[in-house]
């Protein structure tokens, strides 16, 4: 072939691959589904019978009765009733976590695993392939010789490097199909302890019984049904929770979104309890970055008179892009009496949404858009006043370890901190 001809097939082939590689990222960075703005009336309140109805018929599966969930909070309380569960299991587990990092909690549960693997209990771990890039070989190496089914979510193939983006959020422990946990817990060093300084973080998990396990069981199904192409079904992964009497009192609902398959409900779960609450609402979120269409929900709360109370990270944080463009969105917020506190001694990663003393949202979602559109996530609802209240206690208890920022601090931060906000804020749609 001529010089000149070999020449334009090269420049032909490099731009090519350019066009290839530019298109793989722009789906990447793009926010998932075509944005459309919602139009959410506010018809009830949560006190209604309807808002229940909602949240089971509109948005996801009904909400079941007879169930008992408790709060754990921090490493200490949250990580012994998990490992206890897995080393009690007879027949199933089913684990699914975002971050599973190197150290001795991640031993832990690789050797629990493992035990119960070998002890012939069929254990099935999903694992997003970001989430444990600091993961050793060693623990996969483990729990695939004792026989765990080990899969990892959206790991790069050629088929799937459109879709690197979008990543499983979601926290999932599921044993003989009877008890659950979930929360806002990665199996990493910073979640042991009990939040005592900057080297362990203050985050919250729940330990579940009752029907709702079922539906946790159904959430963790629906991702390993897409990765592996196999459905587990049976007794063995949902036995009867009916019970008499019942194991608790508690009203629950399993809720879960993935851009596969309505990626924006999340969001809209979250909307339509703003929309609905009636005199309260707080806020644990480890990353609040409100699009406009979320801001202007929680003003319209603000503005019948409904109180806003939020918790967020303080100095101590694992993303500072985040931390600022949270920030540069809280100005309109505080005008008009919304009370925002940074939490000081220690990373704060709780995920909790409680609504007029009556709703309570726990699990991996995090206040911004990489939750509500790009990855997959799934949160626990309990609809009990008994609990919210307990959840409220808890709420209050962090306020007091955090620092109310007032609208005229906000007005008087340094200009540097206001450019990084401006360019924070530009990557909103990715955080």
């Amino acid at each position: 072939m001529p010089k000149l001809g070999r020449s334009r097939w090269f420049i032909i082939a490099l731009s090519v691959v350019a066009t290839v590689v530019l298109g793989l990222v722009a789906l990447n960075f793009t926010a998932g589904e075509k944005k459309v703005q919602q139009q959410l009336p506010r018809l009830y309140a949560t006190s209604d019978p309807q808002f229940q109805r909602a949240l089971g018929s509109l948005l996801g599966p009904a909400l079941v009765d007879g169930n008992a969930v408790t709060e754990l909070l921090n490493g200490d309380q949250i990580f012994p009733p998990m490992l206890a569960a897995i080393k009690a299991a007879q027949k199933t587990i089913t684990f699914e976590t975002y971050i599973y990092w190197s150290g001795d909690i991640g031993k832990a549960f690789s050797d629990a695993l493992s035990e119960r693997a070998r002890a012939g209990v069929k254990v099935h771990v999903l694992l997003d392939w970001v989430g444990t890039a600091r993961m050793e070989d060693s623990y996969l190496n483990e729990m695939r010789a004792s026989g765990v089914q080990i899969e990892k979510f959206h790991k790069p193939h050629w088929y799937n490097l459109a879709r690197l983006n979008n990543r499983t959020h979601r926290k999932l422990l599921v044993v003989d199909g009877q008890v659950g946990f979930t929360g806002g817990v990665g199996i990493a060093p910073e979640w042991t302890g009990n939040a005592q300084d900057p080297d362990h973080w203050r985050d919250s998990h729940y330990l579940v019984r009752g029907p709702v396990v079922a539906q946790m069981q159904a959430t963790f199904l629906d991702n390993w049904l897409k990765v592996t192409g196999r459905v587990l079904h049976g007794d063995l992964y949902f036995p009867p929770l009916a019970q008499t009497p019942p194991v608790g009192t508690q009203k629950a609902q399993m809720f879960s979104s993935s851009p596969s398959s309505g990626s924006e409900s999340m969001q809209l779960m979250y909307h339509l309890a703003i929309t609905a609450a009636d005199r309260s609402i707080d806020l644990s979120a480890a990353y609040f970055v409100p699009d406009d269409l979320t801001l202007k929900l929680l003003m319209d709360a603000l503005g019948r008179g409904v109180r806003l109370r939020i918790i967020t990270p303080g100095e101590h944080t694992d993303t500072e892009t985040v931390k600022a463009a949270s920030r540069g969105t809280w100005g309109q917020l505080l005008q008009a009496g919304a009370e925002i506190h940074e939490y000081r001694h220690t990373m704060y990663h709780c995920k909790v949404l409680i609504v007029d003393n009556l709703l309570v949202s726990v699990g991996s979602t995090n206040f911004d858009n990489r939750s509500f559109r790009l990855n997959d996530e799934a949160n626990l609802n309990v609809y009990d006043a008994a609990f919210a209240r307990r959840q409220t206690q808890v709420f209050e208890a962090d306020m007091k370890r955090s620092e109310r920022v007032t609208y005229e601090a906000w007005l008087d931060r340094p200009w540097t901190e206001k450019l990084a906000e401006r360019l924070s804020g530009l990557l909103r749609s990715q955080l």
